[in-house]
């Protein structure tokens, strides 16, 4: 099976030649084809030019420029979408990932599994502004996603193709790769991989980040739960508030019959109407939401579900689906 290793690249220029000198070797002693895609993130610094370079002396350098600064995110999809690979390895570009780490994902991945994440267990980086807000959010996205994961941080993964190609990312959601894999129905697994302290550039992140993580989380937890069916949700919320808006209003009633309070200077009389109007907009909101997720299906001609494999299937599902890989491998 042929690699692509894709890495995002924003301002990088001592980390760039020596990333080259360290990753080629480890990839030639794969005994398989392989490439080295760069996604140049609209750097400032010379890295862009660097790149050039390495590809013109180099031919399993791609290099993929951008006009202009778009984040981690747009680049890391840009790379899984244009890799050419059977199976996609992302790393940093800042030498804090390990090259020598890549045999280590590529054997796990081939035990069966279609993800391969790493684990930075011994991390090599500030306590304060970088470990403990990362072991915070991950405790977080375990808990809320129920999926079990020690370090979504950590840009070292191996991924089959065909499973890049599904994810969609957009804001900042490549930290939440493994998460989307396994909501297409991935097998997933996570081993540790060694972690180096940065010693040329500036990281690109710092606490700011976390506020981005938790908007993040949300929209995940919406989509592997409730994108197929936004009723669940905006429904569920809607009886909920219509619930507490007819308890709110027999309450104000039985008051006022047996216990002579003015109706008009109850709170519960506004807390009935507040509730109750809050429940229909919430209840029109998730009729919305259902038919925007059936346009979403429709146009895009998306089904709620994904195969992994088929077996002895004819008619208009199975040749769509044999076009689709014919596509794809082309």
């Amino acid at each position: 099976m042929s690699v692509s290793v894709v890495i995002p690249v924003y301002n990088e220029i001592e980390n760039l030649p020596r990333l080259h000198a360290a990753l080629r070797p480890v990839l030639e002693g794969l005994d398989r084809p392989f490439e080295m895609l760069f996604v140049d993130d609209g750097s400032t610094d010379s890295s862009t030019a660097e790149l050039a370079r390495m590809a013109k002396l180099d031919p399993a350098v791609k290099v993929v420029t951008f006009r202009r600064n778009y984040g981690q995110t747009a680049a890391m999809s840009a790379g899984l979408h244009l890799a050419a690979g059977d199976v996609i390895v992302t790393m940093d570009a800042d030498l804090q990932n390990d090259p020598a780490d890549i045999p280590l994902l590529l054997a796990k991945l081939d035990e069966g599994y279609d993800l391969v994440h790493g684990w930075r267990k011994e991390r090599h980086d500030k306590f304060l502004t970088r470990r403990l807000p990362s072991l915070l959010a991950n405790r977080l996205i375990a808990r809320v996603t129920k999926f079990p994961v020690h370090d979504l941080g950590c840009t070292l993964k191996a991924v089959r193709r065909d499973i890049a190609r599904d994810l969609h990312l957009f804001g900042e959601m490549h930290r939440f790769i493994p998460i989307l894999a396994h909501w297409h129905g991935a097998r997933c697994a996570e081993i540790v991989t060694r972690h180096h302290p940065r010693r040329f550039g500036q990281s690109k992140y710092g606490l700011s980040r976390t506020l981005r993580v938790v908007l993040d989380l949300i929209t995940v937890k919406y989509l592997i739960q409730y994108l197929a069916s936004p009723m669940k949700l905006f429904g569920g919320i809607g009886l909920g508030s219509l619930a507490v808006g007819l308890t709110a209003a027999l309450t104000t009633v039985a008051m006022k019959l047996f216990g002579h309070v003015d109706m008009t200077g109850n709170p519960l009389l506004m807390l009935a109407t507040t509730a109750t109007l809050a429940g229909f907009q919430f209840v029109v909101l998730g009729m919305l939401g259902e038919l925007g997720a059936r346009i979403y299906y429709e146009v895009q001609r998306k089904e709620p579900y994904t195969i992994r494999e088929m077996h002895n299937v004819d008619g208009e599902l199975g040749r769509a689906l044999a076009s689709d890989r014919s596509a794809r491998a082309a």
